[in-house]
């Protein structure tokens, strides 16, 4: 299995300019993991550029995006020229679209730096019922894996999502922390102590036709150790966790010791 690593620039301002023309913006939200969902899809085929990061410096007029691949610079160059609309030309600066062949094997116990955008939920495999306020979570949904265990934890969980954050070791970072390294059981080991929590928000996700869903955008920071070279080159193909066709679960590489600068 050949894995490309690809990157080209995005004009910010025209991108949003796109949406809107497009619609994507939706009762005035902008998702831009969905916007760009619609754009890559059209540029280079469905699942072609899967999973991706887009980087944005504050207020920076370009923006970086990163994604993995099975194809190589010329085929991607080739399908973009054949059948990408002219709008979306204006978008991807195509001319500075750089790539380069990931390893196809990582050594055994070799640590590396990661830094990824994840949607850390969980699926209930049963019905279950928050006794403070009597609200019952339905067997198959979705939800913050952090609140979820909270409300294993304390009655008052659900209702106050900081209630208990701070007792029993139990916080965001160290719950998505382990969900992280849940997802990657049998390929790489996260090393605990050096995963942080960087960024966290709550946001609105429009996937087609709908009203969206809500909930945690997280990006963690740290680093891990391989266990097995093959299932790690394919879980860093794949990608981590849900919602991997907009934006998460790219596991984006760097030298153990560093830290990323990218916002």
């Amino acid at each position: 299995m050949k894995t490309t690593i690809v990157y080209v620039p995005l004009d910010w301002v025209a991108f949003c300019r796109w949406a809107g023309n497009r619609r994507l913006v939706r009762s005035g939200v902008f998702d831009e993991g969905f916007a760009l969902h619609v754009l890559l899809s059209a540029v280079f085929g469905k699942a072609v550029l899967r999973p991706y990061r887009l980087y944005r410096p504050a207020r920076a007029p370009i923006a970086n995006l990163y994604a993995y691949s099975d194809l190589d610079h010329h085929t991607l160059c080739a399908m973009a020229k054949a059948v990408a609309p002219p709008d979306c030309l204006r978008v991807l600066e195509l001319a500075d679209l750089a790539t380069k062949e990931m390893p196809k094997r990582f050594r055994m116990g070799q640590r590396l730096g990661f830094d990824i955008r994840v949607r850390p939920i969980r699926r209930l495999g049963q019905n279950l019922r928050d006794s403070q306020s009597g609200r019952v979570l339905r067997k198959g949904s979705e939800h913050d894996a952090f609140r979820l265990e909270l409300l294993h934890r304390s009655p008052d969980g659900w209702r106050d999502p900081q209630a208990g954050a701070g007792q029993n070791g139990i916080s965001r970072q160290s719950v998505y922390t382990s969900w992280l390294d849940q997802r990657l059981a049998g390929a790489a080991k996260v090393e605990t102590e050096s995963c942080r929590l960087v960024d966290f928000r709550r946001s609105r996700a429009w996937r087609g036709i709908g009203k969206g869903s809500e909930g945690p955008d997280a990006t963690l920071q740290g680093e891990c150790v391989i266990q097995d070279s093959e299932a790690f080159a394919i879980k860093l193909r794949q990608g981590v966790g849900r919602h991997r066709a907009y934006g998460y679960g790219m596991l984006v590489l760097r030298p153990p010791g560093t830290v990323s600068r990218s916002s």
